[in-house]
């Protein structure tokens, strides 16, 4: 109300004391604040300042409110979008240095931006962050309120109960104690949880909805607290390995590793692999003509320094897991072998140089040699591997990716690499400002071919080729806690939407006529789906025929000529039964006035039908009404 005007006298001021009953507003709003359970705020001062604990406390609920958090939420789906997109410096770094060359202008501008990693950015960091704080405050308050939710008896039954969604009434002949005791009984057998005061019964079922959101809210905290864990205490790093070589999982023998903040060099699992051989089958007709078909290495692992060595086929998406470690095959390349032979005579290199690839349709791959302890002077190389080689337009390229005419072109340097300056250099790519190149066409060699270098610098010898693979090794232990955290949110979501909290109210008392009057009603706290009603008409029906008590049986005789109203007196039952069934045919579904009617079970074929019915001259007693 507004606009109250509240004399002097009626205030409590001086020349009267206040009118019994009459409440101030601001009192009331203090009662108002005690029954909702939480202490009475005052109102701020006009003119008052907003100081630095006001502003943090704003700050606080603006960062856990629920629009924040779905704010961060999309911000972070957003921030994800170039990690999908982009290849990532610890998912395949080969690709990323492709993409430097292709793009020397913008591949900068995106590695300043962390787009190459964007898992690992600080933008990222602080938007994950900032959406786990979030959340925390947002879901912690929300779980202590549905985990008391869960714990609280039913309330109390309202007094009128005709004013519920849901009604019926009924008359009967036992006590009022007696009529509750046999309703609380029946819906205690129903599941439902009962309280039991004088005059009333309240029972309420659907307290596995609360336990559903109660699972959501803290299974969607376990899942970040899952996420934080994985990086934490997990790790990625990245492995070229060529076919016939090995490594051992230590930092020093990865090409790349990302640790997480708690993880030393000591941590990782001590487990050792080989790649024996890998093979890659292609399509060869159609429209996919040169698409990947298959990829299979296979491999040799150990998971201790001693321990028994293992076979396993590593595949795409069939990732081999050795002590809680996941290896993943994310790419392949060849890697052609040769021998250099120095100005001395003395072979200064032999082996196989990964080349990695610069197209995906015939897999051309670039690559350079470095042979920094050549006489007399050091010597470097540059070319390119055409697995299927083919002369366009008097320009060599492959254009199919299995090796079916394997050619390699290279460009000689002479002088000074440059590998003793203390600056490192990317091991697929020459450094040319202290070399000079040699006075020698390039041209295709052949497995077994050689160049001669000009002015005796000396020779190199194309032996063939070997293959290699990319593997992505990755540990994370929150992995297996968030897939069961989220498992568990799922679990909690379906327990939230197909479970109903429903309540059922009965009230017993008194009639003018000395018979007791018995009340029912129910409504659903969230039945969007509807349901409750046909629910409640059997659980209605059920106490009708507990407290309703059956009609005495008629005289063993009547008069033939009052047959039809004696079957008429059986349908319908004594005087006192039938006010209670007619009053308990009625249903009230909410203000608009719907109303349902109960079909009280009536004695099966009474005074119709043929051939199923009591021989002549037998009666039937009336059944009770269910």
């Amino acid at each position: 109300m507004t606009g109250l005007r509240i004399p002097p006298e009626a205030s409590g001021g001086a020349g009267g004391g206040r009118p019994p009953g009459l409440t101030l507003p601001e009192e009331r709003a203090a009662e108002f604040a005690d029954e909702a359970g939480a202490p009475a705020l005052p109102r701020p001062a006009a003119g008052s300042k907003f100081g630095a604990a006001g502003w943090l406390r704003w700050g606080w609920r603006q960062l856990t409110s629920m629009r924040t958090a779905l704010i961060l939420l999309f911000l972070l789906a957003v921030g994800s979008v170039p990690g999908s997109l982009l290849p990532q410096d610890g998912g395949n770094p080969a690709a990323v240095a492709q993409n430097y060359a292709a793009h020397p202008a913008l591949a900068p501008i995106l590695g300043r931006l962390s787009l190459f990693n964007v898992f690992g950015a600080p933008w990222f960091a602080a938007i994950y962050l900032l959406l786990f704080l979030s959340l925390v405050g947002c879901v912690l308050p929300r779980t202590v309120r549905m985990a008391l939710s869960a714990r609280q008896p039913p309330p109390r039954a309202p007094r009128h109960l005709d004013r519920l969604p849901l009604s019926v009434s009924y008359r009967t002949a036992l006590a009022p104690e007696q009529a509750l005791e046999s309703a609380a009984g029946l819906l205690s057998g129903r599941r439902f949880r009962v309280r039991a005061e004088a005059g009333w019964v309240a029972a309420e079922k659907g307290y596995l909805r609360e336990a559903g959101n109660l699972l959501f809210h803290i299974a969607l905290l376990a899942v970040l607290v899952s996420i934080g864990l994985g990086g934490l205490y997990g790790y990625k790093a990245n492995r070229l390995l060529v076919a016939g070589t090995s490594f051992s999982n230590t930092v020093t023998a990865l090409d790349e590793f990302h640790p997480g903040r708690l993880v030393s060099p000591g941590d990782l699992q001590p487990f050792s692999l080989t790649l024996d051989r890998f093979s890659a089958a292609y399509v060869t007709s159609g429209a996919l003509l040169g698409q990947p078909s298959s990829f299979d290495a296979a491999l040799t692992y150990t998971a201790a320094p001693g321990g028994p060595a293992h076979h396993y086929t590593l595949a795409v998406n069939h990732p081999l897991n050795v002590d809680g470690v996941r290896v993943f095959l994310i790419g392949h390349g060849y890697a052609p072998e040769f021998r250099v032979t120095d100005g001395t005579g003395h072979v200064v290199f032999d082996g196989a140089v990964p080349f990695i690839p610069v197209e995906t349709s015939g897999l051309t791959s670039q690559g350079a040699i470095k042979v920094p302890d050549a006489n007399p002077q050091q010597l470097g190389f540059v070319g390119v591997f055409l697995p299927t080689t083919v002369d366009v337009g008097g320009r060599l390229v492959s254009e199919f990716p299995a090796p079916l005419k394997p050619r390699v072109s290279l460009i000689s340097y002479a002088g000074n690499l440059g590998m003793n300056t203390g600056t490192p250099q990317s091991v697929y790519s020459l450094n040319t400002a202290g070399l000079h190149q040699l006075a020698i066409a390039p041209r295709p060699l052949a497995a077994g071919q050689s160049m001669k270098l000009p002015r005796g610098l000396g020779t190199l010898t194309y032996l063939g080729y070997r293959q290699w693979i990319s593997l992505a090794i990755t540990y994370d232990p929150g992995q297996l806690p968030a897939l069961l955290s989220g498992i568990a949110v799922l679990a909690g979501l379906l327990l939230s939407f197909l479970v109903r909290r429903r309540r059922v109210f009965v009230r017993a008392r008194a009639g003018a006529e000395g018979e007791t009057v018995v009340d029912v009603g129910g409504l659903s706290r969230s039945d969007a789906a509807g349901g409750f009603e046909d629910e409640f008409s059997r659980l209605a029906a059920d106490i009708s025929g507990l407290i309703v008590p059956p009609a005495q049986p008629p005289p063993a005789q009547l008069p033939r000529e009052s047959e039809g109203s004696s079957a008429h007196q059986r349908r319908l039952g004594p005087p006192q039964q039938r006010s209670s069934a007619v009053r308990g045919r009625r249903l009230r579904r909410g203000d608009a006035g719907l109303r349902l009617r109960f079909r009280l079970r009536e004695e099966a074929g009474a005074g119709r039908g043929q051939g199923s019915g009591p021989r002549a001259g037998q009666r039937r007693g009336p059944r009770r009404a269910g």
